[in-house]
Order: structure tokens, then sequence, then C-alpha cells
């Protein structure tokens, strides 16, 4: 049963029935639907700001394992450009210095970006279209880079064909039996002194080996100098090979050689010994390039593998102490 409102009207001082008039309902209901409106778009605004809904749940997984896919690409990328960098390196600094060519500058090995701005433009309209294009740049440097290294290496393989003699001439084996590559025992660069204890450059490499063991000469060449001394290098030998090129034996026990001797790759030249400023039996082994000494453990491609190189040139750089 409907309820009855009544008021009180001080003018006739009787109470009334309460009559509500039809505009009056419809402002009200219009009032009651607006706040249910507002109230409803409030609800949906907090709930699409603070709850994924189930698509928007699987692409943010989808996001999340494209982000660590994208770490682990990274990575690996990273990876092959410390290799492309080492390879680099050998290349300008060894290979063509030995043939005497140029090096390629470094922004030819990059190259010019081969994307057009139809290709970027294609790329921005994708999702995530800066990591796709960071990528993608990464990529195509390293791309640039291997299409170079292949085109210098056919080059100095043409080199090579016409510098026998060349080759014969410049360093490229170990100065000792070193099957096992366990005598490395001291690289080249900053080392701490085994007498003063401070760093000093150390300009070559010390191979441990018992004393009395065979040193051999690295390539053809002749005897500059045979000397016997009781500091520095102790008794040594140098070997001038031609095209720049010298190397020396330190801390030998005794020589076999005599200044102008001509030798050629691997005749013995010595023993190992611990003459001169020397803490223990090894050989000194140095090799430089018009005048300036440069790391040896580059000049051993006639009796390494490349997993052998690698594990040698971990070695080599090693801080530890040097022999003299």
């Amino acid at each position: 049963m409907k309820k009855i409102k009544y008021f009180y009207n001080t003018q006739t001082l009787k109470y009334e029935k309460l009559v509500v008039s039809l505009r009056v309902k419809i402002l009200r209901v219009l009032g009651f639907i607006s706040a249910a409106i507002v109230t409803g778009i409030i609800f949906l605004s907090v709930a699409y700001r603070f709850l994924d809904s189930p698509k928007e749940k699987l692409l943010r997984a989808d996001i999340e394992s494209m982000e660590e896919e994208y770490s682990a690409l990274q990575a690996r990328m990273n990876e092959l450009k410390g290799h492309m960098d080492e390879l680099q390196h050998r290349d300008n600094e060894i290979y063509r210095v030995i043939f005497e060519a140029a090096p390629i500058p470094d922004s030819v090995r990059a190259g010019k970006p081969e994307k057009t701005e139809q290709e970027m433009e294609q790329l921005q309209s994708k999702d995530n279209h800066e990591v796709i294009r960071a990528t993608a740049k990464v990529l195509q440097e390293l791309i640039n880079r291997v299409k170079v290294q292949e085109k210098s290496y056919v080059q100095i393989e043409d080199l090579i064909k016409n510098k026998q003699k060349m080759l014969a001439s410049i360093p490229a084996i170990q100065p000792v039996s070193n099957k096992d590559l366990d005598r490395i025992a001291s690289g080249f660069g900053y080392r701490i002194d085994p007498i003063y204890k401070t760093m000093k450059f150390h300009g070559g490499l010390d191979f441990a080996a018992p004393s009395g063991t065979p040193i051999y000469s690295t390539g053809d060449g002749v005897i500059e100098e045979a000397s016997l001394s009781d500091v520095g290098y102790g008794n040594h030998v140098v070997v001038n090979h031609g095209y720049g090129y010298k190397s020396l034996y330190g801390h030998m026990v005794r020589m076999k050689v005599k200044r102008g001797q001509t030798v050629k790759r691997g005749d013995v030249v010595g023993w190992v010994g611990s003459t001169g400023k020397s803490t223990g039996p090894h050989c000194h082994y140095e090799v430089s390039k018009n005048g300036t000494r440069v790391d040896p453990v580059y000049f051993f491609y006639n009796d390494l593998t490349p997993e052998q190189f690698d594990r040698m040139l971990k070695i080599a750089r090693s801080g530890n102490q040097s022999f003299d």
C-alpha cells in the first residue's frame, strides 16, 4: 500500500496531503540517473586504471617475455661485437701491418645506414618501434663490419701469395716448445716487477721452462746481436728478420749462434737459463716492428689453432708478476 505523506499548512492551520508535481518527479528521476551514470564512470575509470582485463594481462605477459628475449638478444649481439672488435684489432694492428697495407678506418667498417625513409616509417608504426630500430641498427652495423672484414681477409690472402719470402722471415712460432700452453708465465704490458715490486712495462712474453730447454728462432733472419751480459737481458740473442722485424731472446744459459750468422725458422739459437736480471729459468721473448715493441702473442699463427690462440691470449693478458 502506497504511503501517503502530509504536511502542516501554517496558513490554514491544518494537516494537508502532500502532492508532488510531475515536474518534480521527472527532475528527481533525472537526478538519480545522472548520479548513477557519474558513479559508474568513476568506478570504470578506477577499474581501468588499476585492474587489467584478461586481454591486457595477456598483452602484459607478452611484453615482459619480449623484453626478456630482447635482453638476451642484446647480450648476444654485444658478445658478437666483442669478437668482431678483436678480429678488427688483429686485422689492423697485426695482419695489415705485416703486409704493410693501410689499416681500414672504423667509419668504413661500420658503414652507412642502409635503411630507407619508407622502411623507417614502417618500423615506427609498429609497437615497441624504438626497440626494433635499436636492434636493427646494431645488426646492420655488424653485417657491415663482417662484409668489410671478409674483403680485408681476401686482400691479405692475395698479399700472402706474393710474399712467401716475407712470411718465412716474420716471427710466426713460439720460441720454446709449448704444446700444452702451460709455459707462459707473464705477458706483454704493465706487470709487477719481481725485484722492485712496482708496476713496470714488460715488453715481451716470459716462457718458464727448465734450464737447458732449446730456444728456437721464430723466423728466418740474420743474427744481429749475441751478447753476454751480467745485467738486463743477460745472455741474449737478437735476430734481424728484415722487413722491419726483429726478435729478442733473453736470459739464456748459453748461446749457440754468433753475430752475422744466418738462421732459419726453427733453428736453435740457445738454451733457457736465468742470467741477467732474472728470478728463475725462463726465456724472455720480444718482437719489434720498425723499432717499436709489439705484443708477441699475435705472432704465433703458424703453430696454434684458433682455440689455442684464444686460450693463450687469455693467459698472456692476466696481470701476473713477470720473471725479469
